[in-house]
């Protein structure tokens, strides 16, 4: 039973919220049972702290760690707390490997939906915008050297499990990875509210069966105060806009990737 939450392999999980020891260390902490969970059958977890009372809550989730030949070690509350990034923790930290892939690899599988994150900078809407990729299908999300660590413990609490279900690229340069995956057979569409081409139209044409959106697509997002600056919006084969019909000003970046990523799900699913 850990129940010092100052001894030093405390604080050595603990300081996995920081980035500079993530990178050090080679490591990332997943907290409460839904990540736990999803990342378990992944391979990634090295270690799971765990309550008394998370054990009894989570029979479940502590026997797949142990088949897994993952060591669990018990804590007391405090001492989740101070690993926790959470304010309330759920009674579960693992601290795990990380799972992304190198870009190539997603490209040799012939990726027919890829979402490419450009200089997004929020934890939490990087985090949802991977789950959204995950729920439409998606063979893989790629993250812009520019944009946040995808092992933020906000994003990975953000992907509610999602990081350990596709594959996920990190620290690439967008020209590169437009390049490619244009290479690879996809279009690349830059997600814009002022985009010259109108995402309804692009899925009329999906519905007659032809139109970017009928074949692999590589959708770009910007960031979420100034969106896809003119040098970025050029690296893509056009820019499309999500149709606001109401009176709203616009719609937050995870909303529109979704509705993105949902288009060309539901296009690919009628070929």
């Amino acid at each position: 039973m850990l129940s010092n939450p100052r001894s030093d392999r405390v604080r050595a999980v603990r300081r996995l919220a920081g980035r500079s020891a993530r990178q050090r260390a080679g490591l990332f902490l997943a907290e409460g049972p839904q990540a736990v969970r999803e990342a378990l059958p992944a391979g990634a977890v090295q270690d799971l702290y765990a309550t008394e009372q998370a054990t009894d809550r989570y029979p479940e989730i502590v026997d797949a760690a142990r088949v897994a030949g993952v060591p669990v070690r018990l804590c007391t509350d405090e001492v989740i707390a101070e690993m926790a990034d959470t304010v309330t923790p759920q009674g579960l930290v693992a601290v795990c490997r990380p799972v992304d892939v190198p870009l190539k690899r997603v490209l040799d599988a012939r990726p027919r939906l890829v979402a490419v994150l450009a200089a997004v900078r929020d934890p939490g809407n990087a985090g949802t915008v991977l789950r959204a990729a995950d729920a439409a299908g998606a063979d893989a999300v790629v993250l812009t050297t520019e944009s946040v660590d995808v092992y933020n413990p906000k994003c990975v609490r953000s992907t509610a499990g999602s990081l350990f279900h596709l594959s996920v690229v990190t620290g690439v340069p967008l020209a590169e990875a437009t390049s490619r995956l244009r290479e690879a057979g996809c279009a690349v569409l830059a997600a814009d509210g002022a985009g010259e081409l109108d995402l309804d139209d692009l899925q009329d044409q999906s519905d007659a069966g032809h139109g970017p959106l009928a074949g692999p697509v590589a959708w770009v997002f910007g960031n979420e105060a100034w969106g896809l600056p003119e040098q970025d919006r050029a690296l893509a084969d056009a820019s499309v806009r999500v149709p606001v019909h109401g009176r709203a000003e616009s719609l937050n970046l995870a909303t529109a990737a979704t509705v993105c990523l949902y288009a060309a799900a539901r296009a690919h699913r009628r070929a």
